[in-house]
């Protein structure tokens, strides 16, 4: 049988919580009911495999999404994977795992995730149809993992890349360098990827294109704040948010610091800005 993603399967169909849909012979996303600023439509949960299913980010601990992903795969679920541990991609295995038996697996055990195995860069998930591979991508997250399905080569990639949207760096955890740098090793895989399937919004059919605007957007973004900060002497990140971010929303300024500051420790690895102290948020910076 083969697993290529066939042309008349229409990968824009709408977001409907809690409805299974496919995507490919082998891959059926079932979205989460909650949106958000910060979601988006909701969370997508990949149930990948026929005979035997991995379910890939479980998302929140909503009885309503836990049911519907049991009751799509049920047991024939044999593997829950999360991308990361954040609030809106794991919580939801332990209950899954109680309603299924399957098998808890992710880079490490946090923010209450606790796993039966963890995977690295590079292990793989072995079923009658399908190999998954997990591909260490740290930068949103220190612990975040994209999944490679080999047969379609399709990148279920979590929050690392996003549709619609780009992608939070909130540091100390989120790291902008590592980011940069795991975007990086995406475009080099070889065979190339064929489509990627964001944690957040639709099927993303043109993975170089996506990948490359946001590592230009990345670094534009960088570019603006370097100049900002060497316009303005001693600053910190409220003010050189207020000279970059003019088009955004009050209300999304907070979270922009947060970016900027990422911005700044990665300009301070490279040697080109400073400060006392770059681990705190609200710290002075200079250009070096």
């Amino acid at each position: 049988m083969s697993t290529d993603v066939p042309d008349d399967v229409d990968q824009r169909k709408p977001l409907v919580p809690d409805v299974a849909s496919a995507l490919s012979p082998l891959v059926r996303r079932i979205l989460c009911n909650n949106p958000g600023m910060m979601t988006g439509p909701g969370t997508n949960t990949y149930l990948v495999g026929i005979d035997e299913i991995v379910v890939i980010d479980p998302g929140p601990n909503d009885p309503e999404h836990l049911d519907a992903i049991a009751g799509c795969g049920g047991d024939r679920i044999r593997w829950i994977v999360c991308t990361h541990t954040h609030a809106d991609h794991s919580p939801g295995a332990a209950g899954l795992k109680a309603r299924t038996g399957a098998e808890v697996l992710a880079f490490d055990d946090r923010d209450g995730l606790v796993c039966d195995r963890f995977l690295r860069d590079g292990d793989g998930i072995e079923a009658t149809e399908f190999r998954l591979a997990a591909i260490h991508t740290p930068g949103h997250a220190s612990n975040h993992l994209c999944f490679l399905l080999d047969e379609e080569r399709l990148l279920f990639s979590g929050d690392h890349i996003m549709e619609g949207s780009t992608v939070v760096i909130n540091p100390p955890d989120g790291d902008m360098a590592a980011y940069l740098a795991s975007l990086d090793r995406l475009l080099e895989l070889r065979p190339r990827l064929r489509a990627i399937a964001p944690a957040h919004g639709h099927l993303i059919e043109d993975p170089k294109s996506k990948i490359g605007e946001y590592l230009s957007h990345r670094l534009d973004r960088e570019a603006q704040v370097l100049a900002a900060l060497r316009g303005a002497g001693p600053t910190d990140t409220a003010a050189l948010v207020e000279a970059i971010y003019t088009d955004v929303p009050q209300v999304l300024h907070p979270m922009a610091q947060r970016s900027v500051w990422a911005h700044l420790r990665k300009l301070a690895g490279d040697g080109h800005a400073e400060s006392a102290d770059p681990d705190d948020p609200a710290a002075t910076w200079t250009a070096a």
